[in-house]
């Protein structure tokens, strides 16, 4: 019951609900997100931080830089974040974001 609720919560802020939506889609690291969300990188960490120590999150060293994935493993709460991004529409700030990631100058992959 605590994993729900952790994760419940964590989808209850602003920020570490835009990171899991942006997670699902793809793997990115501090650096990216921070341009993506238009946020500090000191904010950005504390939330991955947050939703690492909550398990919700994984890291990954590529070359210089460390990439975080979404680490969730439960099909109920995977099915929660599909659907989040197959109606990105209906979400301004998740739309916005996701357009970001097109449009994101240090994604060099």
């Amino acid at each position: 019951m605590d994993s729900l609720l952790n994760f419940f919560k964590a989808l209850g802020d602003e920020t570490r609900l835009r990171i899991l939506v942006l997670l699902y889609k793809q793997d990115f690291c501090v650096c990216e997100l921070t341009e993506i969300l238009d946020l500090t990188q000191p904010k950005v960490s504390k939330h991955l931080s947050k939703l690492k120590d909550l398990g919700f999150v994984r890291t990954e060293r590529k070359q210089l830089y460390i990439y975080y994935k979404l680490a969730l493993e439960d099909e109920h709460k995977l099915d929660i974040l599909k659907n989040i991004r197959e109606n990105l529409s209906l979400y301004t700030q998740l739309h916005q974001d996701d357009q970001s990631v097109a449009t994101c100058t240090l994604m060099n992959r």
